[in-house]
């Protein structure tokens, strides 16, 4: 049978339950040796499966509840990780997280989308979407960074902003716009790690950066590829189409230039080895940081600049060049 693109994983799920089960059994030679030969399909297949995703599916990695969130990379690469609450105007916005920390022996500031596991988690961080409150708490914190001249580290994971009447009232859109300009004048390193999910304004708000790292299953587009389907083809039956024409994968990106390098991922995605994940991804940023460390401040905000205003260019044949056409 023929397994839906939302199953994919399934077979690989069923070896780690048989897997599971032999390793409860007394550990005779007979079951080591049938430990070890599972261990091993286990790794065939999902190298196997994950080297043929389509877009859809890469999407719903993207979303998989278990890849490591915001806190669980602070917990891997940083110590002496200090949390900083709350806008200072209004409230604390729990759907992102940030504070001062150490990576690799220095000084960092470092902020981040929270989706939360659990129903209790995710209602508490509003399921990684935040209100306005958010992004200026996002601000405050990498202003840190500029104030005590030390880079930002700034992790993108969310579907988007919170679409709620309260967070309209509140000015959403003016926070979004607000953070995208003040953010490109900040006089220090940033480097912008895609993670998951990077949706719309709510991943741009704080996804203005030097160095933009995108991981190997991460997603990073305007709209959801549901949301695509819908104004389209008024149609959600169609959303892996709309995934494939979006064009949101990391490969994607980089071939078109705005991204600037791709993190591998373990085998099978970061969800099954944070830890791992957490290691691969600490050698990109250190790596993001050593080559921004080579240039001048005012240097490195031109080139910011430049970078972004390079995206979406848009070139035009000549009148006499569609005539021949």
């Amino acid at each position: 049978m023929k397994l839906r693109d939302e199953d994919f994983e399934q077979p690989i799920l069923e070896l780690e339950r048989k897997l599971a089960e032999v390793r409860g059994y007394p550990q005779t030679n007979g079951n080591l040796r049938e430990i070890e030969k599972l261990e091993k399909k286990i790794l065939k297949t999902r190298k196997e499966i994950f080297a043929g995703l389509n877009a859809w599916q890469r999407t719903l990695v993207a979303r998989n509840a278990k890849r490591p969130y915001f806190l669980d990379y602070a917990e891997h690469l940083f110590t002496d990780f200090i949390e900083i609450h709350g806008d200072r105007r209004y409230s604390d916005d729990l759907a992102i997280v940030g504070g001062i920390a150490r990576f690799e022996g220095r000084p960092v500031v470092a902020v981040g989308h929270q989706k939360g596991r659990g129903v209790k988690q995710k209602l508490k961080r509003n399921f990684g979407m935040p209100n306005p409150e958010g992004y200026r708490k996002a601000l405050r914190i990498m202003k840190f960074g500029e104030k005590f001249k030390i880079p930002v580290l700034s992790f993108i994971d969310t579907v988007g902003a919170y679409p709620g009447i309260g967070a309209e009232e509140r000015g959403q859109a003016e926070a979004i716009a607000h953070n995208l300009r003040e953010i490109s004048r900040i006089k220090t390193p940033i480097v912008v790690i895609v993670t998951g999910e990077g949706g719309s304004g709510g991943a741009l708000a704080i996804g203005i950066g030097d160095k933009i790292l995108m991981l190997e299953y991460a997603t990073y587009s305007v709209i959801s590829p549901e949301g695509c389907a819908a104004i389209l083809w008024k149609d959600q039956s169609r959303v892996k189409e709309a995934a494939t024409n979006m064009k949101m994968s990391a490969k994607d990106l980089s071939k078109f230039g705005l991204i600037d390098k791709i993190v591998p991922e373990p085998t099978g995605g970061a969800h099954v080895d944070h830890e791992g994940m957490s290691r691969i991804l600490g050698k990109h940023i250190l790596e993001a940081l050593e080559a921004l460390d080579q240039y001048p401040i005012e240097d490195l905000k031109e080139l910011r600049y430049q970078k972004f205003r390079k995206m979406g260019e848009l070139q035009e044949s000549p009148p006499e060049a569609e005539q021949k056409g």
